[in-house]
Parts: C-alpha cells; sequence; structure tokens
C-alpha cells in the first residue's frame, strides 16, 4: 500500500490511511504483559492484610466480592451482546437500535468500576494464592484480565490494529471475567449460599 496522498473529490490531497499491521500491536501487548506481571508480582510478594475494601450493604468483604463480581458478569454480557448486535452477527428487529453503542460502553464502564473493589480486595487482602487448584487459577485469571484489559483499551483507539484484534481482545477479556467468576462468586454462592 503506497503512503502517497490521495486526492478529495474536492481535488485537495488526503492522507492515505494507515495499513493494517500486527506491529500495531506491540506497544498495547507490552504494556498488557506488563499489566499482569505487576499485578502478579505485586499480589505475590505483598503481605495479605485480610481486608482491604468493606463495601457498605454487605456481610463481610467476600460477600462484597462475590456480588461485585457478578455485576461485573452481567454487565460483561451485556458488552458481548451489544458487540454482536454492533458487528452485525447478531440481529435485532427493527436494524441496529442508535443506543447500542452507548449501552456498550457504558456497561464497559460500570463493569469496570465494578470490578476495581474487587481487584483491591484480592490484591491487597488475600494476595496470589496458589494454596488450592481452584484459588490459583483464580489468581492467574485475575492477572490475565487486567493485562488483557489493558493491551483491549490500548488497541481501540488505534486505527491501524488488524480487524481482528478488537474482538479478539473483547473476547479474551469476556472469557476471563467469566472464568473468575465461575471460580469465586459461583464458589461462593454454592458453598455459602446466596447472600449479602
Amino acid at each position: 500500500m503506497s503512503s502517497v496522498p490521495a486526492e478529495s473529490a474536492a481535488g485537495t490531497a488526503v492522507a492515505a490511511p494507515a495499513p493494517k499491521t500486527a506491529l500495531a500491536l506491540l506497544i498495547p501487548a507490552l504494556a498488557g504483559c506488563a499489566v499482569s506481571l505487576g499485578i502478579g508480582v505485586y499480589g505475590h510478594v505483598h503481605n495479605p492484610t485480610g481486608i482491604a475494601v468493606n463495601v457498605a450493604g454487605f456481610s463481610g468483604p467476600l460477600a462484597a466480592k462475590a456480588w461485585l463480581t457478578t455485576i461485573a458478569t452481567f454487565l460483561a454480557v451485556v458488552q458481548l451482546l451489544s458487540a454482536l448486535v454492533m458487528y452485525g452477527k447478531l440481529t435485532v428487529p427493527g436494524g441496529t437500535p442508535s443506543w447500542i453503542g452507548g449501552l456498550h460502553r457504558w456497561s464497559g464502564r460500570l463493569a469496570f468500576i465494578a470490578a476495581v473493589p474487587v481487584a483491591m480486595q484480592c490484591l491487597y487482602a488475600l494476595g496470589y494464592q496458589d494454596y488450592s487448584t481452584r484459588v490459583l487459577i483464580h489468581s492467574l485469571l485475575g492477572c490475565l484480565f487486567f493485562g488483557a484489559f489493558t493491551m483491549k483499551m490500548l488497541v481501540l483507539p488505534r486505527r491501524n490494529a488488524p480487524s481482528w484484534a478488537l474482538p479478539l481482545l473483547g473476547g479474551l477479556v469476556f472469557a476471563a471475567l467469566i472464568a473468575i467468576w465461575f471460580t469465586s462468586s459461583y464458589w461462593f454462592f454454592t458453598n455459602f449460599g446466596i447472600k449479602t
């Protein structure tokens, strides 16, 4: 692809769009790896305090963690469905609604807001744990989630990123969050019951 400026209909030169290349993913990938590794190292070397965030209305920090993760997961499902509508993979009667982009963005923002106190509780209060397979997988998934989320957010504004990158990263973030929910909230609710 040539980098020579193209001519617009008005006869003025316009810059040709940057070619889409996997190289555009290098900096986001390095940042995502650094976030994952940093979280893992901090969680491993930090001496757990037992409590970090005590959200009003919950019986304890683990209940708050389970419910906030459930809220984030529900909002991630909204994100997935709205993305499928936006990409034309899921059709709705009457065509794509004009508000679907806003729903997608706001459900993602709210999911992240719900996930932050959970991450603080996990990192500061519990640390990186490996005393059981479930807990080890949960710890690794938490590191993966925030690294993949970082990469996705850095790829989002890049117009020269390959078209497959954003759906792939969004899918990875979604899959990691679902697995986090199963290794934490589902485990909590099945062992301690549905309680706040």
